[in-house]
């Protein structure tokens, strides 16, 4: 937990001084990205956020593990992760997924909003599963 907290601040710190794109490969080693999920349509919307590190201990939410399995899968790429079969609702509560950062010394860039939770889950697996 200590090196999870002490590489945030590092992040976070680098992010404030440096441009951004050097902030994004000097800040964290290794396999990491930035994520982020939006809630709402923007008027009125709620954010959470951490920092999913995929080395080799995967660290940043409860299904950390199975979202860095399915990024290795992947090869790091959100939009190749398969989509589940599963039935979703019609009912329109917008949400955004965002994710920025490294794979294999490649930069990560990802954001793309869906009609509702159970549709980003379906098609970005536990990437963004981030608990309220």
């Amino acid at each position: 937990m200590t090196r999870f907290l002490v590489l945030a601040a590092a992040l976070f710190l680098t992010t404030l001084t440096a441009p951004a794109g050097a902030a994004q490969s000097a800040a964290l080693p290794g396999n990491w990205l930035q994520i982020s999920v939006t809630e709402g349509d923007g008027h009125s919307s709620d954010m959470r956020g951490t920092l999913l590190l995929c080395n080799d201990v995967p660290q940043g939410h409860k299904r950390a593990a199975e979202a860095c399995g399915q990024l290795r899968a992947a090869h790091g790429d959100i939009r190749a992760i398969p989509p589940q079969e599963i039935y979703c609702t019609h009912v329109y509560a917008p949400v955004t997924a965002a994710a920025r950062g490294q794979w294999n010394g490649r930069p990560v860039q990802y954001e793309k909003t869906f009609g509702n939770a159970c549709q980003m889950g379906a098609e970005t697996g536990a990437v963004f599963a981030l608990d309220k």
